[in-house]
């Protein structure tokens, strides 16, 4: 059985997390989160962003500091102790899996757009095959493979930005209705329309579009040069934050009434239809089927390789562990491909209007782990020494102000979830899940760990 190997170059782990982070979210669900908050949501994808950038600072200093495979889940174990690592571990997994029953959803609905007549579900089928065979590929051939299909998403946002601003200076209209302006930002009923309850509503959804960028830390036992790798990367995230969801939330808008954007398709393709160009929305809705492949790609990569730091810790099935000669975890592929084949049940048995409540659950899972991700780095930098935090080479900016703003905005977060009623289901199954974990963890799991603990004191 080999290990895993160090063939991720500073080329694919940047375009990784771009490939999880930019997906359904921003594609799909960014319709969800403009209806809820107006042209204000921009401000929601601003702050939701700064946090964001300081969750990664915070995995940052500790993926530099000690990269290993299962990253945060690992230092949830040691900084806060093991049953918050198994939390943490379990929860990024559960995260993942809902986020990509999101995106092969949403793939399904972007596949209708061509072929309306075929179920949904047989594309969902479909896709779940293929993308899980991609991940049992060397990782330098999966890393290959996610660097084109996130480049095809970074040239299409740029293309439409640079587009929506030629169409915003020459003023075509929209369908011959609707004149494209900055002035669409807060003439359809202001620039905060449903007033500050809309905007903290849309932070479910606009959370969830950030979910994933985490996974930047999961490839720290598989980067080349992690000590260069990793900051690299992290400190490309508020350009990213910036070009990717803000900008391009601003172009959509102007270009056409927030009002007319809705939930039946994505709105990237609505435009452009809108436009009246039918051959621009087919290479469009081709685009965001890149998009969303690519983010079920690199979701299926990260909870796998968590699954796999789980495993050799013992809180997950030591099976897990297991690599193919190529040094890829491929048991743990095949149990998300079994976990995603639920995504077919629901894409039979659902209605399209769900992707708000899937979105809602995503949410809570992501922002737990962000939470845990904030604790461990305080956890771990008050057990360090002076002299060791000298050492750090890569340090949390604003400490310590940075991570208690950042955690207290998480905190804020779960409390929308609860406070809003569309998304309450999420607290509910999000507090539920915490629960099982927790008797899961006290009944086998920790038991399991004991004595692989004891195992490996007796060999030493």
């Amino acid at each position: 059985m080999k290990n895993l190997q160090r063939n991720l170059s500073a080329r694919h782990i940047r375009f990784l997390a771009l490939g999880s982070a930019i997906g359904t979210g921003l594609f799909y669900g960014s319709a969800s989160a403009i209806q809820l908050a107006g042209p204000a949501v921009i401000l929601a994808y601003i702050v939701g962003g700064a946090a964001v950038y300081m969750v990664m600072r915070a995995l940052g200093e500790m993926a530099v500091r000690e990269p290993v495979t299962g990253s945060f889940g690992r230092y949830a174990s040691e900084y806060l102790g093991p049953l918050a690592g198994f939390l943490t571990g379990w929860t990024y997994i559960l995260e993942m899996i809902i986020v990509c029953l999101a995106d092969v959803t949403a793939f399904g609905i972007y596949m209708g757009f061509w072929f309306p007549e075929v179920p949904q579900w047989i594309w969902v089928l479909g896709i779940v095959m293929l993308i899980c065979g991609l991940n049992l590929c060397n990782v330098k051939v999966f890393g290959e493979l996610e660097f084109w299909l996130a480049l095809v998403k970074i040239l299409a946002i740029a293309a439409m930005i640079i587009g929506g601003t030629l169409i915003l200076f020459l003023g075509v209209k929209m369908n011959g209705e609707h004149s494209p302006g900055l002035t669409n930002l807060w003439a359809h009923g202001g620039f905060l329309p449903h007033g500050a309850g809309g905007l903290i509503a849309s932070l479910a959804v606009v959370m969830f579009a950030y979910g994933g960028i985490e996974i930047i830390g999961i490839t720290g036992g598989e980067a080349q040069n992690p000590e260069k790798v990793i900051p690299r990367a992290i400190n490309a995230v508020p350009a990213r934050i910036l070009l990717f969801y803000v900008l391009t939330m601003t172009v959509l808008m102007a270009i056409f009434p927030w009002t007319g954007i809705g939930s039946q398709g994505s709105p990237f393709v609505q435009i452009f239809s809108g436009l009246g160009i039918k051959s621009a929305a087919a290479v469009l809705n081709l685009i965001v089927i890149s998009a969303a492949i690519s983010a079920i790609n690199s979701n299926i990569f990260g909870a796998g390789r968590m699954m796999y730091g789980m495993a050799e810790q013992g809180q997950a099935p030591r099976l897990f562990a297991t690599t193919s000669r190529h040094g890829v975890p491929w048991v743990t592929v095949l149990a998300m491909a079994a976990a995603l084949l639920g995504g077919v049940v629901l894409n039979y048995l659902i209605p399209e209007q769900v992707f708000v409540i899937i979105a809602s659950i995503a949410t809570f899972a992501t922002v737990w782990v962000w939470l845990m991700i904030l604790l461990s780095q305080v956890a771990m930098r008050r057990r360090l020494s002076a002299e060791e935090v000298r050492a750090l080479k890569f340090k949390v900016p604003l400490w310590p102000v940075g991570p208690a703003l950042a955690i207290a905005f998480m905190l804020f977060v779960i409390g929308v979830l609860g406070y809003v009623e569309d998304t309450r289901v999420a607290l509910y199954v999000g507090a539920g899940w915490v629960v099982l974990l927790s008797l899961a963890w006290f009944l086998r799991a920790k038991p399991k760990a004991d004595a692989l603990l004891a195992r490996e004191t007796r060999v030493s």
